[in-house]
């Protein structure tokens, strides 16, 4: 296989046993202590499927447990997972251990006291609380109970089964940070949270290009596969992000923008796209709009104009930057659609090729950037209500007055790019 592994290929394989690196862990953690020293404190924190043997989730918390001033820490172990097949020391020392259920059964451990009389609380005081009745899956009742106790859940779930997770804290009302794929922004159990600032990005991944251990019998068949310092194999994974609703610094530091005409003349970066992939003239350069999307195509993030009101098209790791005060909103993109061809999607995102830019007489088309979406709330544009019926046009006022399609996939002069989230200056400020 060429090339670094993606959550896509463990989430089709179900080969997607990951364990995160120890710093990768820190770098986050920290993010969200140093914003404020009080956010672990007197809190019980829920690690599922995370055995304290080969857990770093376990490793990390056992060790800043008198520093975060933590109340309790709970992990689980999964009876399916290579880890759980392994003999720990917490386990085997345990006067609870029982060898018929080592490989059946999910298992239980908790950290809440100095156990052995070094007077520090860290991993040496994990307790092996016994077997857990079923296999430890998290969606198991008496797991379910174990997070209905805790405060804050944090771990690396199994990728491909990152929308149950995700839901199954949500369903629970918790704090929790979370690794998964940066494509699950497009998920529509998803994008609607990010949307309505339910949870966010986390503070510390943005290349998306992590290193993970894998299990012993893992093939270690990609680039940037090994062996690390301690024996064990990794393998670096893409598209990767933390997604989290624990607060954070950078969620109140807005990026620094530069009004339209001053990025049309001094961006470099803008400047070689719209003149190679484009096709614009050096000497008269613009911002693209969308044939079939009352929007402009913004392909930078560091791009977006500060000056202009209207909708824009931007990529999804505008997410990775977007304040909390920035003075940007998300919308949803079936609100600007242009004509009835453009589809609504009642199942979740437009990840199709449904939004284009027409590379010769863009600019004539500007007049014309007008929507169709009788329900649009405060549109930019006139409609358009010259001989189509509006029935031909949208669907039920039901579907549309809900959430469908915030995300659209541009293709621009029939050249892919990556989806686009639709955004423009929040006009609630």
């Amino acid at each position: 296989m060429a090339g670094n592994s993606s959550l896509g290929d463990a989430k089709r394989n179900k080969n997607d046993e990951f364990y995160t690196k120890y710093q990768d862990i820190e770098s986050e953690m920290n993010a969200y202590y140093e914003f404020n020293h009080d956010v672990f404190r007197g809190k019980t924190i829920l690690c599922p499927c995370d055995d304290p043997e080969w857990s770093n989730f376990t490793k990390y918390f056992a060790a800043n447990f008198e520093r975060f001033g933590l109340k309790k820490l709970i992990c689980t172990s999964y009876a399916k997972s290579a880890g759980n097949r392994q003999l720990s020391l917490f386990e085997g020392n345990s006067p609870l251990y029982d060898a018929d259920k080592h490989e059946t059964h999910g298992k239980l451990f908790t950290l809440t006291r100095d156990t052995d009389g070094s007077g520090i609380i860290d991993n040496d005081d994990v307790e092996f609380n016994g077997y857990l009745e079923g296999d430890g899956d998290f969606r198991s009742a008496e797991v379910t109970k174990l997070r209905d106790e805790a405060d804050i859940i944090i771990t690396n779930p199994a990728f491909s089964l990152f929308r149950e997770f995700l839901k199954w804290i949500m369903d629970g009302r918790k704090q929790f940070a979370i690794i998964g794929n940066m494509n699950a922004i497009t998920y529509k159990e998803v994008f609607p949270k990010l949307k309505n600032n339910e949870m966010w990005l986390g503070a510390s991944i943005h290349s998306g290009d992590r290193a993970f251990n894998v299990p012993d019998d893992y093939p270690l068949d990609a680039a940037g596969c090994g062996i690390d310092d301690n024996g064990h194999k990794y393998i670096r994974v893409k598209g990767v992000r933390w997604f989290a609703n624990i607060d954070f610094a950078k969620r109140h530091q807005p990026m620094q923008l530069d009004t339209m005409a001053h990025n049309l003349k001094y961006n470099k970066k803008l400047r070689k796209k719209l003149i190679t992939t484009f096709s614009q003239d050096e000497s008269d350069l613009y911002y693209p709009h969308y044939d079939n999307y009352a929007a402009i195509e913004v392909p930078f993030s560091e791009c977006i104009p500060s000056d202009y009101d209207g909708v824009m098209g931007v990529p999804i790791s505008w997410l990775d930057k977007h304040a909390v005060n920035d003075g940007f909103e998300i919308v949803n993109a079936n609100d600007y659609r242009k004509y009835p061809s453009v589809p609504i999607k009642a199942s979740g995102l437009v990840k199709d090729k449904e939004a284009s830019i027409t590379l010769s007489n863009s600019r004539e088309r500007e007049s014309h950037n007008i929507c169709t979406n009788p329900h649009q709330e405060n549109c930019l544009h006139q409609e358009l209500t010259d001989g189509i019926s509006m029935a031909d046009v949208c669907m039920p006022v039901s579907l549309l007055r809900s959430y469908d399609d915030m995300v659209a996939r541009p293709v621009i002069g029939h050249i892919k790019t990556y989806r686009r989230i639709f955004i423009r200056k929040d006009k609630r400020n």
